[in-house]
């Protein structure tokens, strides 16, 4: 029998981890609070062998990505299927002007900028959010991501390219002051609508 005081603790002790991971990869928190539900139910079914286990961080942050990309391969399979009826092509893997990579998500990363970067990073398309998130959240390689979302390398490259260019122009007009919370779809849109 679970100690129910005991796996309390344990919920709160990762519940944050758990809970901002969903949200990154997701990008909406009700859903994130739904798999962040689903994940300490896998852990209390698990409890006895994961209580004391050294890997305990490592298993959740697991678990949660792989649910959450159960979910959003769940709805990727509905948009693919509204997408073709409008005759767009969600594939698109145009190889992209690869720009040398900088350290400016880095610094927004630290202090009170965390949140801003949050909340930009909220506003991508699922498409470039999961991928940059597991490149550079999750430590994830590119070959990884490809694989883990059964998508081509070079979708994986464009993906990321995009989103760190969107990110990048929304976080300089936002720190600048201006408002920027229009409709980010991406580099080719770098303009609120």
């Amino acid at each position: 029998m679970i100690d129910s005081q005991q796996f309390e603790a344990f919920m709160k002790a990762y519940q944050n981890m758990v809970f901002s991971t969903a949200v990154r990869l997701l990008g909406n928190q009700a859903e994130a609070e739904d798999v962040s539900q689903e994940v300490f139910l896998k852990a209390y079914e698990r409890y006895d062998e994961l209580k004391d286990s050294p890997t305990v961080g490592g298993w959740l942050k697991t678990v949660t990505r792989n649910l959450c990309l159960n979910h959003l391969s769940r709805y990727r399979a509905r948009w693919r299927f509204f997408s073709e009826m409008r005759g767009e092509n969600d594939d698109d893997e145009s190889t992209p002007e690869w720009a040398a990579p900088d350290t400016h998500e880095q610094q927004v990363a630290t202090g009170d900028h965390r949140q801003l970067l949050e909340a930009v990073l909220q506003k991508l398309p699922s498409a470039q959010r999961v991928p940059l998130v597991l490149y550079h959240f999750e430590d994830m390689s590119y070959e990884e991501i490809a694989a883990k979302l059964r998508v081509s390398l070079s979708k994986v490259k464009t993906d990321i390219h995009r989103a760190r260019e969107a990110l990048r122009k929304k976080l300089k007009l936002k720190m600048a002051g201006e408002e920027a919370w229009g409709g980010l779809h991406g580099a080719e849109s770098p303009c609120p609508t």
